[in-house]
């Protein structure tokens, strides 16, 4: 499956060094939590004083920062896709929301360019939390597609064999 992407957005992936800044912006949502979980992989400005507070603002909404592995899920015809995160744990709130929703969450994985965070160049909007791990210093958590996302449709081709009265 192919995608298109800025070159602003490939040109800072590929660089060797850039001023340009690719981040991962992680939402997640569960009935038990009472307001999504935003996070974000760079800390890009201050978002308030007192605490000390970084992140990003996107699209109005506030993600803070917290220093995440993302292994992206790959973009091949025919497998599963699988993502992960190994996320610091930075605050108690965060296990603990974390561990609140250890299974069935939803995360919407997008990655931005820091110069340009409103445009999502990049969407992953349905990853499925399936694990959970976690200890004093990390959490790691399993994400996946469900399946049906990447099911052909139509299911059927239209060949005169399949659908004779077309011919």
């Amino acid at each position: 499956m192919s995608r298109t992407i800025s070159n602003g957005f490939r040109a800072a992936l590929y660089a060797r060094e850039s001023d340009e800044v690719a981040l991962a912006l992680l939402t997640f949502t569960h009935a038990q939590l009472p307001q999504p979980l935003r996070l974000c992989t760079a800390p890009v400005e201050r978002l308030s004083s007192d605490p000390p507070t970084y992140g990003v603002r996107s699209r109005r909404r506030r993600y803070l920062y917290a220093p995440i592995d993302v292994l992206l899920p790959e973009d091949v015809a025919g497998s599963d896709p699988k993502a992960s995160l190994a996320i610091d744990n930075i605050d108690l709130e965060l296990i603990e929301a974390i561990r609140s929703i250890e299974e069935g969450a939803t995360v919407k994985l997008e990655l931005i360019l820091a110069s340009a965070p409103d445009t999502v160049e990049i969407a992953f909007p349905s990853l499925k939390m399936v694990s959970a791990e976690y200890d004093r210093g990390r959490i790691t958590v399993g994400l996946t597609i469900d399946p049906l996302v990447t099911e052909p449709y139509p299911g059927d081709s239209f060949t005169p064999s399949n659908f004779p009265g077309l011919t």
